[in-house]
């Protein structure tokens, strides 16, 4: 049986703020937009390139849910953006207003620094280390 990871429901408070950061600063694809209600939406983003899965953005509609937009992982890293380059990336994402709260590091899984969305969200911008294995 095969399986995948499509999507990561991503809890925010407006539709069209969350598609104007992850679409107009990070550069993402909106593949869907589709009004299911008076005051829903499906609205699913991905990294533009990328084959695999993609964002669901979920407006909050409780209190609980709104209580939760930024919180969903703790405080901690949340997402991981894969890149093939990691200093043109960075420095796109800071000329666009991206806020880093990390400076960039070298690790021995890659170069990586640690940004947040709109939300709180933290994200790692990583470049994974060359593969040594054989």
């Amino acid at each position: 049986m095969a399986q995948r990871i499509a999507l990561t429901a991503v809890l925010v408070d407006d539709y069209d703020t969350a598609i104007a950061f992850y679409v107009g600063r990070l550069g993402f694809d909106l593949r869907e937009d589709r009004r299911l209600s008076a005051d829903k939406r499906w609205v699913v983003v991905a990294p533009n390139g990328g084959g695999g899965g993609g964002l669901l953005l979920a407006r909050a509609a409780t209190a609980r849910q709104r209580v939760a937009i930024g919180e969903q992982s703790g405080g901690r890293v949340f997402l991981f953006l894969e890149t093939d380059d990691f200093a043109r990336d960075h420095q796109a994402y800071v000329a666009s207003g991206v806020i880093f709260v990390e400076a960039p590091r070298h690790e021995p899984y890659g170069i990586v620094a640690v940004f947040e969305d709109p939300y709180g969200n933290r994200w790692d911008l990583i470049q994974p280390a060359k593969s040594t294995a054989a």
